[in-house]
């Protein structure tokens, strides 16, 4: 994110209005129809009839041009409870698994929601666990505004306490995990998956990843395969091309397997 950012103006709290994204040169504000924001640029007051693509003056007479929320946008603009997925790890999540319209997904490890958010965008019936109540509360905040609270279902509890229970409200097309005892859920997943359905686990270190996919093998899961997320960007001058110095290449560590279509 560049410039100056502000959650002020977030649908929130019952309110179902959507929120947008004002924008002029580096100032980014959330604002819904009918909301008004003071900035240094003058006071923004969002039309009731506001659509993208619109462009709105301060009091001040400043443009700002109205735009929708999109992926990117809500990477920046959610509030954090941790360190979120990044977008590249979400990518090989979708990239992978084949996550779409009319899937069911049992979600664990919700913390901001990045990765719920953006498979209820693409139209998947999302169920998450989160073990912090204040994490949980931020994270049906972020659903909200990312315009999926009624695809997104954020639990709060240990999703390891409820394995049984979800047995039977599966089976699920897709289970993503980013917690500690990732391993213990991965043992369970045939009895939560569909048949041909997929399983993602994250994991920001070498020896969690390791203990899942064993588990994932154990478990009679299919083309269990482990990838280390690096991504560089890169840096164009006067003096040459070359990868950037700057920032962290790695994220973390993404396995995935599938359960079998029929009994191996």
């Amino acid at each position: 994110m560049t410039g100056s950012a502000d959650r002020s103006g977030t649908a929130g709290g019952g309110d179902d209005r959507p929120t947008f994204l004002v924008v002029s040169g580096d100032r980014e504000f959330l604002l819904s129809p009918g909301e008004e924001k003071g900035t240094d640029l003058g006071v923004l007051e969002l039309p009731e009839d506001a659509e993208p693509g619109d462009v709105i003056e301060t009091h001040l007479g400043e443009p700002f041009a109205v735009r929708e929320l999109r992926g990117p946008d809500l990477f920046d603009h959610m509030e954090r409870t941790g360190a979120p997925m990044m977008p590249r790890d979400v990518g090989l999540v979708l990239g992978y698994t084949g996550a779409s319209a009319g899937d069911r997904v049992l979600d664990a490890g919700t913390g901001t929601g990045v990765l719920a958010a953006y498979l209820g965008r693409v139209g998947a019936s999302v169920t998450s666990y989160e073990t912090d109540p204040a994490f949980a509360d931020v994270a049906r905040e972020n659903m909200a505004l990312a315009g999926v609270a009624d695809r997104v279902e954020v639990r709060t509890g240990d999703v390891t306490g409820h394995l049984d229970s979800l047995a039977g409200e599966g089976p699920f097309d897709l289970l993503t995990l980013d917690t500690r005892d990732a391993p213990a859920v991965v043992a369970r997943a045939p009895s939560l998956l569909a048949a041909g359905g997929f399983l993602a686990v994250y994991t920001p270190f070498v020896e969690g990843t390791r203990e899942a996919a064993l588990a994932a093998r154990e478990a009679g899961l299919a083309g269990v395969e482990t990838y280390e997320t690096i991504q560089r960007r890169m840096d164009f001058d006067e003096r040459g091309s070359r990868p950037s110095t700057a920032g962290v290449g790695h994220t973390g560590y993404l396995t995935f397997a599938r359960r079998p279509a029929t009994a191996e």
